[in-house]
């Protein structure tokens, strides 16, 4: 009879151990998918302030979290498709980078998958994203960078830069979200610094250099660059021309910049990604999208780019570039 009650528990204890190991072999690994408006060189530097945050979080990515990337390259019909793959790929949640259009596409295919925004310039509440950026609701939250509110500020920076500006040529794709709040927000800004504003719609294949070609019988002397994901795709043929055409410019983030622009004022891209690690860990610890507020920017960057102002004659003013927070040489 011992001898029974010991086989018995030999094989419970046999048992049990191999349940243990199917279970760790099973064990589920979260997967996030990372939805992103431009190309995997563009989104480098921002997705890896994702990763680093993460990391400090105690998530690697490969060894107990796992990102599936997905990138529109600037092509707005290529997201309904990609977003639906996200979510046939049961992710634990979808980050999306750009503005409401993304958003919504992301939305529209899932109303149970957790979506974090970043880069979004609007007002989530009026886009239509959020019912308010306290208490979300619905499945978004995130981080807005208030692209369309500083508008103004970026416009008067390029005439403190160069006060020689007084026609700036204000380039933007129709389908941009929020683009008649920016385009107010920069005519305003305009007649108040003495200025003309010139609007040029921006449409996806040579639209840039279609562009450029009939705004030059206009004789702008400034550039102000709506961002969105065409504009960021087309950015460095965006900065070529205009350097071309010796042309200050100015746009909303320093990617822009980097590519060749002249400067850039905006929220701290860097910073406001780091921040979506936050809301990763938060619900893959099971807080809901509904219950976390969305974030306003509280660090902002201006960048300004000397080798871009030598090419084209410029002399950036020591006050102006005493307050840049980057400087390219």
């Amino acid at each position: 009879m011992s001898k029974k009650i010991f086989y018995v528990a030999l094989c419970a204890m046999l048992l049990a151990l191999c349940s243990s190991a199917d279970a760790q072999q099973t064990e589920k690994i979260p997967r996030i998918g990372y939805l992103v408006s431009s190309d995997p060189a563009t989104e480098s530097t921002r997705s890896e302030a994702i990763r680093l945050a993460l990391r400090e979080l105690g998530y690697i990515e490969g060894q107990n979290i796992a990102i599936e990337y997905r990138y529109a390259e600037g092509k707005q019909d290529r997201w309904p498709a990609l977003a639906a793959e996200l979510v046939s790929l049961k992710v634990d949640l979808i980050v999306v980078t750009g503005g409401a259009i993304w958003i919504r596409a992301v939305k529209n295919a899932t109303k149970t998958i957790p979506i974090v925004m970043v880069g979004t310039g609007g007002d989530p509440v009026e886009e239509g994203l959020v019912e308010s950026l306290a208490r979300p609701g619905g499945n978004v939250t995130g981080v807005t960078n208030l692209t369309t509110e500083l508008s103004g500020k970026r416009l008067e920076l390029l005439k403190e830069a160069v006060p020689k500006v007084a026609r700036v040529a204000v380039l933007y794709n129709p389908v941009t979200p929020g683009i008649v709040l920016q385009l107010k927000e920069v005519q305003t800004a305009a007649r108040a610094l003495g200025m003309t504003s010139q609007p040029w719609e921006v449409r996806p294949a040579d639209g840039v250099d279609r562009v450029f070609a009939a705004m030059g019988k206009q004789r702008p002397d400034g550039l102000f660059v709506v961002s969105g994901p065409l504009m960021g795709a087309s950015g460095k043929r965006i900065a070529s021309l205009a350097i071309k055409s010796r042309l200050p410019s100015v746009h909303s983030n320093r990617s822009y910049v980097d590519a060749g622009g002249l400067m850039s004022y905006g929220a701290d891209l860097s910073h406001s990604y780091r921040r979506v690690a936050y809301y990763v860990d938060r619900i893959l610890k099971g807080a809901k999208p509904a219950d976390l507020p969305v974030e306003q920017p509280t660090k902002f960057e201006l960048v300004i780019n000397l080798k871009t102002a030598k090419q084209i004659g410029v002399t950036i003013p020591p006050n102006v570039l005493a307050r840049a927070d980057k400087v390219i040489k």
